[in-house]
């Protein structure tokens, strides 16, 4: 039973993050949160992921992941790098080995506090060709850190295979709709909330979320409709 066990959280204070905690918060006896500085551009991604997980009561912890930002020239991590995304390339918003460096050092964490469960936020419906997020490399890194640490890792992806409106329709169903779409960075511009607006990751995380509300009202709209009392029985001829 899950709820008997403990988790880690790779928590960056985005969307998919924010909903995968709470979907931890759910399904754990106890959950911790794991923010890597890796030298992004904006620093309030760092400052959003502590303030979201003091208030849920999680406990946080921030990794200095700094020599990432070093090794590796993209547009989250260089301000001379432009965001863009050319047909047939990976977008310049791609950080080389984020995810599998960011997951190994959070099993080394894991292992430490006890906890046997990581969770993260990839998925491969929404992730612009990044091959870090595809569940083949999830499932391979999970048998290669079981293997290297002898530890019974499993690692957990609830976004793996829905949108960004199923995501929003997840969020909801947790009850935290709300408060991911108010208090989340998702931003490449470090905008809270709704964020820029122009920038891929705020078009994505806007059209996901249009698409599930209109779903919602439909939804509502349909169950209005059935539940209506029905009007006053013609008399029999």
């Amino acid at each position: 039973m899950l709820k008997n066990e403990k988790a880690l959280v790779v928590f960056s204070g985005g969307q998919d993050s924010t909903t995968c905690l709470f979907w931890a918060l759910r399904e754990f006896r106890e959950v911790e949160a794991v923010t890597f500085d890796y030298g992004q551009l904006h620093r309030q991604e760092i400052e959003c992921a502590e303030k979201i997980a003091g208030e849920l009561g999680v406990k946080w912890t921030r990794l200095d992941m700094s020599l990432l930002g070093q090794l590796t020239q993209n547009a989250l991590t260089r301000n001379d790098i432009p965001i863009s995304h050319e047909e047939g390339a990976l977008p310049s918003t791609f950080v080389e080995g984020r995810n599998h460096l960011f997951l190994s050092f959070a099993a080394v964490l894991a292992k430490g506090i006890g906890a046997r469960h990581l969770v993260t936020g990839v998925c491969e419906t929404d992730f612009s060709g990044y091959p870090d997020c595809r569940d083949a490399f999830i499932k391979s890194l999970n048998v290669t850190l079981n293997l290297a640490m002898d530890h019974p890792f499993v690692i957990h992806t609830p976004l793996m295979w829905i949108d960004k409106a199923e995501t929003w329709k997840l969020a909801d169903d947790l009850g935290a709709f709300d408060f991911i779409r108010e208090r989340t960075l998702t931003c490449y511009n470090g905008i809270l909330g709704d964020g820029c607006g122009t920038c891929p990751a705020c078009k994505l995380r806007r059209a996901g979320m249009e698409t599930y509300l209109e779903r919602r009202n439909a939804a509502q709209d349909a169950l209005s409709a059935g539940a209506a009392p029905a009007g006053p029985r013609e008399e029999a001829q």
